[in-house]
């Protein structure tokens, strides 16, 4: 399973200057607690403001900062007393006038995907007995990892511009393979000599961390997205490692109520697997046990004909034909796999015998067919405790959705 609850919170600031010699300034703060802000201060104030500029560039909230007469003055605001601990740099934010959302937060996350995935260099073995390589043997014309999963994901901001938090998460997850055994016959072309599928399902536990960078970037936001996470998978040797990569750029809008607003975004999705992954699973558990045997004794004569027939034509080359390179490499490369197929199905009929008590061992390179795929989401915000959001990742073999509820609190 590769879980994906990553956290999507983003900020920004976006400043131009008026006729006036004023600065309108909007900030954002991060995706769960989107509030307009719009902050004006005459030319002199911009002094005041590069001071903070490592906290206001990213700056979490709108803030409605234009002096009138029935708002604090600049001397009241002094006295504002910021009562969280985070973010790093919140208070000198208070006393400047922006209304920071609350800095620490969980989210209820559940999350479908469907992937096609790519194995490469794939070995098994039954009983604990000798590994065998299925390199030129097999060929996948169906590999297809789907999971569904419930994360917990908790997270604050350390600054106005960074978001840290923690994912813990079960899920169900399968994988779905369809695979045939190919042999060389006496011409050197490859035929399929049987074919079957297998579909594994399993439990995991996921646990892992990530940071959300942001910036400004005109009148929307840029968020880059990092994660890394550890799945438990009981059929495998030790955990797999996943690392997610999504830059997301948005835009989010005010509504009536000050308390509410609606982002929407569109960006990219980016996941790397640790390539090597190897097990342990019951041979009932990921290969159909109705027609195994005959389907292997099939496979078993198959072989015993290719290779008369290989035998065959070799015999009937002249010497000076056998002493051609070419016609002796075609040789040796179908006794080699041959002989390996052979090995592997004498392997498998012995393990098929006592198919209930009997194992298989695997190793492989596993990767994700499409690296990439695109996403777009939208988040509407009740108040500033709680927020909906929702996204879909296309336009690739991989399919995701995501849908998402967090709280906010003080911190």
């Amino acid at each position: 399973m590769i879980p994906l609850c990553s956290g999507s919170q983003v900020v920004l600031l976006y400043c131009v200057v008026d006729d006036d010699n004023r600065i309108a300034c909007i900030y954002l703060h991060e995706l769960n607690h989107f509030h307009p802000v719009m902050i004006k201060v005459t030319v002199a104030g911009i002094v005041f403001l590069c001071s903070l500029l490592p906290m206001s560039l990213y700056a979490q909230v709108y803030t409605n900062k234009v002096l009138k007469k029935n708002e604090p003055s600049p001397d009241s605001l002094k006295k504002i007393e910021y009562p969280y601990m985070l973010p790093i740099w919140g208070e000198k934010a208070a006393r400047a006038g922006f209304t920071l959302p609350y800095s620490a937060g969980v989210s209820l996350n559940y999350l479908w995907q469907q992937s096609d995935i790519v194995i490469d260099n794939l070995m098994v073995g039954f009983n604990n007995g000798p590994m065998y390589s299925l390199d030129g043997l097999v060929r996948f014309n169906k590999a297809q990892a789907t999971a569904q999963a419930v994360t917990i994901r908790p997270d604050f901001w350390l600054f106005p511009f960074l978001d840290i938090y923690g994912i813990l998460g079960r899920s169900m997850a399968s994988t779905d393979v369809g695979f045939g055994v190919y042999i060389p016959d006496s011409t050197n072309n490859e035929q399929e000599i049987f074919s079957t599928g297998s579909k594994v399902n399993f439990n995991a536990t996921t646990a892992g961390f990530g940071i959300t960078p942001t910036i400004g970037v005109g009148g929307g936001w840029l968020a880059l997205d990092m994660n890394m996470t550890w799945t438990d998978v009981p059929q495998l040797n030790k955990p797999a490692f996943a690392f997610i990569f999504g830059p997301r750029a948005g835009k989010t809008f005010k509504l009536k109520n000050p308390d509410q607003n609606v982002a929407v975004w569109a960006g990219g999705f980016r996941v790397k697997l640790n390539s090597g992954t190897n097990g342990s699973v019951n041979l009932g558990d990921v290969l159909p046990t109705d027609q195994l045997e005959a389907k292997i004794s099939q496979g078993q004569t198959s072989v015993a004909n290719a290779q008369q027939e290989v035998n065959a034509w070799w015999n009937n080359l002249t010497p000076p034909q056998q002493s051609n390179p070419i016609n002796k490499a075609k040789y040796d490369a179908a006794n080699a796999v041959l002989y390996r197929a052979g090995q592997v199905l004498d392997a498998a009929a012995e393990a098929v015998t006592n198919i209930s008590n009997s194992t298989v061992q695997y190793s492989m390179d596993k990767r994700p067919k499409d690296m990439w795929n695109f996403i777009v989401g939208s988040q509407f915000q009740f108040n500033r405790h709680f927020m909906f959001r929702v996204e879909a990742g296309f336009l690739s073999s991989r399919v995701q959705a995501l849908a998402s509820l967090q709280y906010r609190f003080g911190l």
